[in-house]
């Protein structure tokens, strides 16, 4: 795989990741724009360097939640156990719907399609006005539904996850910090085991290299462009993004 593109889809990838736009549809409609052919195991596996650059950037929260842990501190462990069940819940739904989500990476029409559905959410989560709660049960077992379902590209991860968490009452700036947290490891996972299968096809390690130092330079700029644009109320720009880049998209790729 050529190193340029490499580095081109690091960067769409990175940036992408942490905004609710949908990286992997964004990287779906790149490739077939840049008339290119790249295996779904390459988006996957450089999304590590967007989980390093997360770690990184919300490096105080996870030593806040890790001495926690350690201390046996009541607020960590519960939120610790918040994760853990969205975590679960992600990983069940997702083992089953994998095989179909990864079919959709061929079908660049379909994903510009689920780019605008992701839109039309964002901007009833944008102006949706619920009672203010805090982050529980129920609300980190709903918020693992939806992470599931954005293992399909075009359905967007932070979009779906944060947006879940809105509409039940969740202030922003924390159903953001939830939603990164627990999408880390299951993005770690994936990537790791992705790694083995792209070798396996042939993917250069190089590309493989490059592509992933480009996600971590890209992905860490983009979460702080987005917790500010949050902190703003400015998540309906995203929506009315999503709502037009997925229609020039379909028009694009129809066919």
């Amino acid at each position: 795989m050529d190193l340029f593109y490499a580095i081109l889809l690091g960067l769409i990838q990175g940036f992408t990741e942490w905004l609710p736009i949908s990286s992997s549809g964004h990287l779906v409609v790149a490739q077939t724009l840049l008339g290119i052919d790249v295996p779904a195991e390459f988006d996957i596996v450089i999304m590590m360097g967007t989980v390093l650059a997360l770690l990184i950037y919300f490096r105080e929260r996870i030593f806040w939640l890790l001495k926690g842990i350690l201390a046996k501190d009541r607020k960590a462990l519960e939120y610790l156990a918040l994760m853990v069940i969205s975590g679960i819940l992600t990983a069940v739904l997702g083992f089953f719907g994998r095989g179909f989500f990864k079919g959709l990476f061929s079908e660049p029409f379909a994903v510009s399609v689920l780019i605008i559905i992701t839109g039309i959410f964002l901007l009833i989560v944008s102006r949706h006005k619920p009672v203010p709660s805090r982050l529980g049960f129920r609300e980190a077992a709903i918020v693992g539904l939806a992470q599931a379902l954005a293992v399909a590209p075009g359905i967007s991860r932070s979009g779906s996850t944060i947006g879940s968490a809105m509409l039940l009452g969740v202030e922003a700036k924390e159903a953001a910090e939830f939603s990164f947290l627990i999408g880390a490891p299951a993005m770690a996972v994936a990537s790791l085991l992705e790694f083995f299968e792209a070798q396996a096809i042939g993917l250069e390690i190089p590309a493989l290299f490059a592509g992933t130092v480009a996600a971590f330079v890209a992905g860490y700029l983009s979460i702080g462009f987005f917790m500010d644009m949050l902190k703003k109320g400015k998540l309906s720009w995203f929506a009315y993004y999503c709502m037009a880049a997925g229609a020039v998209f379909a028009a694009l790729t129809i066919g």
